[in-house]
């Protein structure tokens, strides 16, 4: 079946699914240059090695909410769920509507969320739940890989049927 990620939720939708795992968003610190652009869904069972050895190396922090636009305080960490469709092969997260297109099926709706516009680490989209959880002892506001709304800019993007500095909603489906 099908494989997503829920962001911002520690379960699956009752949408004939199931759980694969429950875990901690994660990604590269947020004013890194050169860090790496994707969100993680961390396991919450890390296995460890004690085979490498180097000087130089890549950085793994948790992702937090930066805004309390999404209900959550800003700096709770973000929970996240991999999960599995039971039905069906494809997914699709369409940014810019919180519906599917015809003949697929809607796992989860919610906000478009990214990394802010002026941090130097890169950062991708990723559709936050639209009811965001936190991390259980996750409060404490460290920075690591953040999440922001994201706004509409009309000039190149077309408006209409977008509107300036209107928060882009988005989809998650199946088929």
């Amino acid at each position: 079946g099908a494989i997503f990620v829920r962001w911002g939720k520690h379960g699956c939708p009752d949408n004939d699914t199931e759980l694969v795992y429950s875990g901690f968003a994660g990604g590269s610190y947020y004013d890194h240059q050169g860090a790496a652009v994707d969100y993680v869904c961390l396991t919450r069972d890390p296995v460890f090695t004690s085979k490498l050895h180097d000087t130089q190396y890549g950085y793994m922090y948790g992702a937090e909410y930066n805004s309390n636009a999404f209900g959550p305080a800003d700096g709770n960490d973000i929970p996240c769920a991999v999960c599995r469709s039971l039905s069906t092969s494809s997914v699709l997260m369409i940014p810019g509507t919180n519906v599917c297109v015809t003949g697929w099926k809607l796992q989860y709706k919610g906000n478009l969320a990214t990394g802010y516009y002026d941090f130097r680490a890169a950062s991708q989209y990723i559709c936050l739940d639209e009811s965001p959880e936190t991390v259980i002892n996750g409060r404490v506001n460290d920075n690591g890989k953040l999440v922001h709304p994201v706004i509409a800019v009309c000039g190149a993007l077309e408006c209409p049927p977008y509107e300036n500095d209107k928060t882009l909603t988005c989809a998650v489906c199946t088929k």
